[in-house]
């Protein structure tokens, strides 16, 4: 499995958005979004604000895979499921790094619903 470089990690991680576009069943790429990103340790995760049936979520279950870009960085990933144990760290993440965006719009990444949608990005 690949693995991100250190520059990759923080040049992605210390981006404010990340596009994201999840692969079809027929291997082309959908539309891309905008939504946030944080780094814990050596890895990077996403969430759903709308939890695992809306907006975008949907669309990384079909194959698992897509492409992001952010911070100057283009790569294709894998959506891997998160370890919901490490979810109190993104939390923490997503509240360091958005915190001048305000607790009600944070609230939105760190609601159980949007925990529950948590999508570690693993670089192919």
């Amino acid at each position: 499995m690949a693995a991100w470089t250190n520059e990759e990690l923080t040049r992605i991680g210390t981006a404010t958005e990340l596009q994201i576009a999840s692969c079809r069943r027929d291997a082309t790429l959908r539309n891309p979004r905008t939504i946030w990103v944080v780094r814990v340790g050596d890895d990077l995760y996403v969430r759903s604000m709308n939890g695992r049936s809306g907006g975008w979520f949907p669309g990384t279950q079909a194959r698992h895979e897509g492409h992001i870009r952010a911070g100057g960085v283009d790569k294709d990933v894998t959506f891997a499921e998160a370890d919901p144990d490490i979810n109190d760290q993104i939390d923490a993440a997503y509240g360091d790094k958005y915190r001048s965006y305000g607790d009600r719009i944070i609230g939105g990444v760190v609601n159980p619903e949007a925990r529950a949608a948590t999508i570690k990005l693993v670089p192919r």
